[in-house]
């Protein structure tokens, strides 16, 4: 296996097990003070938005080139762009958004409703596999193309996913009781991303030419667009003051784009 790709795998495998990261962090964090977490998911979104828009769908862009001309290019990236958002949609049609507020309930709270916390954290870990499986390829696809780009995408990403692995390991914890299954659930839901990367290696190395590779690129541009605006931001907002939010964006654009000019 090359390099590359070796590296996109391991970028990809440390983004996935960022959930049981946030898994191990529910035994331990406060739960009555969001604002780091709103703070962080801001950021998360400020990095995928930039990066996106940016640099990705120039990849997209520049490898169609090799194959079409630049007017064609140009089309062939903004329908693909869409047509990922279209992919994550559906994704959400069929699979309820995954994390809800009562997650975050207090102990005292949960043991008036362990059924339903349990069944809550079950569902919740079913759902974040399903959702981590194109994050999981989008990150192979990118890091394995260009690790400047894949690194801080696989960060974004992996942040993002931390708060998912509490909103598994949670309520399933309350529910049992015991640390083990609470973990063990939030691993299974992580292990999606790797397998989603290395689906994504399986393509680029059987039936993906160049051009295809920039059409995915610009589809995985829409995908992580479409969870920003749809997963990060509106949970944001949900847990800290708009001008947390704000804060994490900008910041994160920032940092995004001074690591591409100094990379």
């Amino acid at each position: 296996m090359d390099n590359k790709y070796l590296i996109a795998i391991i970028l990809t495998l440390l983004a996935g097990m960022s959930t049981v990261l946030g898994g191990f962090l529910t035994f331990f964090v406060r739960r009555d003070n969001m604002k780091a977490l709103s703070i962080g998911l801001g950021f998360s979104a400020g990095v995928m938005i930039y990066v996106s828009l940016t640099a990705i769908m120039l990849d997209a862009q520049q490898m169609l080139g090799m194959s079409f001309s630049a007017h064609t290019s140009s089309v062939i990236s903004f329908f693909a762009f869409f047509a990922g958002i279209a992919v994550a949609t559906l994704i959400d049609y069929f699979i309820p958004d995954h994390i809800e507020t009562d997650l975050f309930s207090s102990p005292a709270e949960c043991d008036h409703r362990i059924h339903k916390i349990k069944r809550a954290g079950l569902i919740t870990a079913i759902a974040v596999a399903v959702h981590n499986f194109p994050e999981g390829m989008a990150t192979f696809l990118v890091s394995s193309q260009d690790v400047t780009l894949g690194i801080p995408v696989a960060i974004a990403i992996a942040i993002h996913n931390i708060p998912e692995g509490i909103a598994i390991a949670l309520p399933i914890f309350h529910a049992s009781g015991q640390k083990r299954q609470a973990i063990f659930y939030s691993f299974l839901s992580g292990i999606s991303e790797p397998v989603g990367g290395v689906l994504g290696f399986i393509l680029l190395k059987t039936i993906m030419p160049p051009s295809m590779v920039g059409a995915m690129f610009a589809a995985v541009a829409g995908i992580m667009v479409y969870i920003s605006f749809d997963t990060l931001l509106p949970l944001a907002r949900e847990y800290g003051e708009n001008h947390h939010v704000i804060i994490g964006i900008l910041a994160g654009m920032f940092m995004i784009g001074l690591s591409l000019i100094l990379l």
